[in-house]
């Protein structure tokens, strides 16, 4: 029988919870052996809910743990460098939430220690494990439908987060957007030039901070290929999710995922079924898949999925977007040295 992983969790908030639940409940070549959060009655909580035995308040006790093979990082934006560095240093495997940090020396520390620990590390864009993603990916990889020539992503949320998260989450291209970066590099390849247009349209407090909720940026790749990422924090009508890649013979598309795929006619017109509404419900399955494949990647000693330069450039993209709407020019990628 294959050998379980022993991971632990560190940080039990929105997103950790729900790698704590998939964890115990779904993904069974892992064996989770604790959980840990400075706020310790929200990690007891969690434990309590699904029968987890330890729960620490500060995650050095699980680093010291010999037993402890992997840890997957869902804590605040701000702490996950140092937590990689350290979990590295002490010979853990990662797991490691989006984004890896806002600052880019930070990631580059970061990363050193992983690459000197010589332990593996996988960054949680967990959009590239959607079925519908990943059959675009390998149709046009594949070069059954020619050369890739154009990218669209159309990503729009339901509605505009609270203020307070809006304040600290590093603004529309470090937190909505930086999806759609790791997206399009995933589909076509590095991206070479953007250039961004944006405004304030929806939630006028955000203007206090600098932050956008509307956008457009247009990508210029390497390869030639050309895109453009269509952003909004607004879309009344549910989480709208598309992605086309237009090929010199064909094209791929993945449009949105509904409810059902009924279609009722009546005197008003015609009606369709809603979409998801929002990403915990669109993505779901997703969450799982991308921990299992970490795990399946510990069990088996293989580079994991996405790596720590894929979590580098798409925080390099997210980068140069604010650069491109603050400067109000195209932004050559080239011009942040991490090519």
């Amino acid at each position: 029988m294959t050998r379980k992983v022993n991971i632990a969790v560190i940080g039990t908030g929105r997103m950790g919870s729900v790698h704590v639940a998939n964890l115990v409940r779904q993904i069974p070549a892992a064996n989770l052996t604790a959980i840990c959060d400075i706020r310790l009655e929200v990690a007891q909580a969690v434990a309590d809910n699904l029968g987890i035995q330890r729960v620490v308040k500060d995650y050095h006790e699980l680093l010291a743990d010999p037993s402890i093979e992997a840890v997957l990082i869902a804590t605040s934006t701000d702490t996950h460098a140092m937590i990689i560095k350290d979990a590295a240093a002490a010979g853990k495997h990662i797991f490691c939430e989006k984004p890896l940090a806002l600052d880019l020396k930070d990631i580059d520390d970061a990363l050193a220690v992983v690459n000197q620990s010589k332990v593996k590390l996988q960054v949680g864009f967990n959009r590239r494990f959607d079925k519908s993603f990943q059959r675009v990916h390998q149709i046009v990889a594949s070069g059954e439908i020619g050369r890739p020539c154009m990218v669209h992503v159309i990503s729009r949320d339901p509605e505009s987060p609270s203020i307070e998260y809006l304040r600290t989450s590093g603004g529309m291209f470090l937190d909505m957007t930086i999806h759609d970066f790791d997206m399009v590099r995933f589909q076509v390849g590095e991206v070479e030039e953007l250039y961004v247009m944006g405004n304030v349209l929806i939630t006028p407090e955000i203007r206090e901070f600098g932050d956008l909720d509307t956008t457009i940026v247009s990508l210029k790749f390497a390869n030639g290929a050309v895109g453009t990422i269509d952003n909004s924090r607004q879309a009344v009508y549910g989480y709208d999710q598309r992605l086309e890649v237009l090929c010199s013979d064909g094209a791929a598309i993945a449009n949105n995922e509904v409810e059902t795929t009924i279609t009722k006619g009546d005197r008003g017109g015609f009606h369709s079924a809603k979409l998801p509404h929002f990403f915990m419900q669109r993505y779901a399955s997703c969450y799982v898949e991308e921990v299992r494949q970490f795990v399946e990647c510990v069990q088996e000693d293989k580079p994991t999925p996405v790596t720590g330069r894929d979590g580098l450039m798409a925080v390099v993209l997210g980068q140069a977007a604010w650069k491109s709407f603050r400067e109000k020019r195209p932004v050559k990628i080239s011009e942040f040295d991490r090519v």
